[in-house]
């Protein structure tokens, strides 16, 4: 199953880079940065994990949670009344991060070994969506970017559910992604050594789908074979 769909047209106006700002440049290795909307689309997209950075009682707290992205607009949701959720609501600074293991990179020296890798790390201040209509929308589109396919199978949030999640918008202004790709970078004086180097490709695979013992339905849907996480653009929620 390709689980690629084309960008909205909303989104194809907008394929040029986010501006470069303090926070978002690159200073280490600045050839892998990457400010192009496109791209960085395409990395939030396939990923399934970010990590939201936020303080909390003048501490730093990292929570892994599940993202999706309509336009240029990054949404995370949870339990009205979770730590993460109450805090994002209230409009404090945040940093996001999500990384993609592309490959291992092996060099002829320990020092050189690498991984090849897609990353994206956004700095802002969501807001809770508070249009029911809005909110009902995009937590549907949430189901679609995991699942493409799912949403028309299952039963939709009622009344309590969606009461029960807050839903959080980002604005993708402060945006940066680095890239690497490629072979090993050693040392000339290394180049001569009698070692193996090369990559090891990695990439995210789903074994076959297991229906639960109190299901209904027996067979597996057609799209939870063969699935794979795909760049999925995402039309508007407007």
């Amino acid at each position: 199953m390709n689980n690629q769909l084309p960008f909205s047209q909303s989104e194809k106006s907008q394929t040029e880079a986010f501006s470069v700002t303090d926070k978002t440049r690159i200073k280490r290795a600045p050839q892998r940065a990457v400010y192009d909307k496109e791209t960085v689309y395409q990395i939030l997209d396939e990923a399934l994990l970010c990590h939201v950075a936020f303080t909390w009682n003048e501490a730093p707290a990292l929570i892994p949670t599940i993202h999706w992205r309509i336009d240029n607009h990054l949404y995370l949701h949870g339990a009205s009344k979770s730590r993460l959720m109450q805090h994002l609501a209230s409009g404090i600074p945040a940093c996001i991060s999500v990384a993609l293991v592309d490959g291992l990179v092996l060099a002829r020296s320990a020092f050189h070994h690498s991984m090849n890798y897609r990353s994206v790390v956004i700095f802002g201040c969501g807001r809770s969506v508070e249009d029911p209509a809005k909110k009902e929308n995009v937590l549907a589109r949430f189901v679609e970017h995991v699942i493409p396919g799912r949403g028309a199978d299952v039963r939709p949030a009622n009344p309590t559910e969606l009461k029960a999640t807050r839903l959080i918008e980002f604005d993708l202004l402060e945006v940066s992604a680095k890239i690497r790709r490629g072979e090993p970078k050693d040392d000339s004086a290394d180049m001569g050594l009698d070692v193996w180097a090369g990559t090891i490709p990695l990439k995210l695979t789903a074994g076959e789908p297991v229906t639960a013992e109190d299901s209904l339905v027996s067979a597996p849907p057609a799209y939870t074979r063969n699935y794979q996480r795909d760049a999925v653009g995402t039309e508007s929620a407007h």
